[in-house]
């Protein structure tokens, strides 16, 4: 299979401070969908989207790889490596990723379906994650699946594959702690863009059938992986 690669440069209109940021993501928000189910898990396309960093060379790589839902076999994947378009600043990760993740979702031959992304959707102190912002950005349902559950609280689902636990602020259910395997630490599931949470859970149950994290994020972390390497 070929690797689409391709290298972007940081938008003119990035924004270059935290003020901007906020703005930025403050009047994104308003634009999320909670209200659709989303596509049913085991169907379609489904594509993860992961970024690597070098931060001494100011160099980001992003890799997008698109499986069928239904084998989790591969079906294409495409990489971009640009530069790091903002500083690092808890909560607004997203301002260092997107262009280049934009650029690796643009390379691919075909429509990818379901995004899912290494992070957060409304699992996000400003309930806007990369998940939400990438899919406001470009219209595809998203979810977020992040290894740790941030600054939000959670009881510890039961031991058994499957099991959830609500991901909490306060009150508020932010995303789900789901066990993906049995006896081993949860992942954290959070909506991003026109998926339901419920949705979002069972997707992630779909894509696990052998390790801890999807399938999904698993492949696209190889792939930005060796594309920062082939950069250097």
């Amino acid at each position: 299979m070929t690797t689409e690669t391709s290298r972007v440069g940081v938008p003119a209109d990035w924004p270059a401070t935290e003020e901007r940021a906020r703005a930025v993501q403050d009047a994104l928000r308003a634009r999320v969908v909670l209200d659709e189910t989303g596509p049913e898990p085991g169907t379609g396309r489904v594509t993860g989207v992961d970024v690597a960093y070098d931060d001494e060379r100011d160099v980001v790589a992003a890799a997008a790889v698109v499986l069928d839902a239904s084998t989790l076999a591969v079906v294409a994947e495409a990489t971009a490596v640009g530069r790091i378009s903002f500083p690092y600043v808890p909560g607004l990760l997203a301002f260092r990723e997107i262009p280049t993740v934009l650029a690796a979702l643009g390379a691919l031959p075909c429509p990818p379906g379901l995004v899912v992304c290494d992070g957060y959707g409304l699992a996000h102190p400003r309930r806007f994650g990369l998940a939400s912002h990438l899919g406001v950005l470009t219209g595809l349902p998203t979810i977020g699946v992040a290894k740790n559950p941030f600054a939000f609280t959670h009881d510890e689902p039961d031991a058994p594959r499957g099991s959830t636990a609500p991901l909490l602020a306060g009150t508020e259910e932010v995303g789900r702690a789901v066990r993906t395997r049995t006896g081993v630490k949860p992942v954290f599931v959070s909506v991003g863009h026109r998926v339901s949470l419920g949705n979002a859970c069972a997707h992630t149950l779909a894509l696990t059938p052998s390790y801890r994290l999807p399938e999904t994020t698993r492949r696209a972390d190889a792939l930005c992986r060796a594309a920062l390497r082939d950069a250097r």
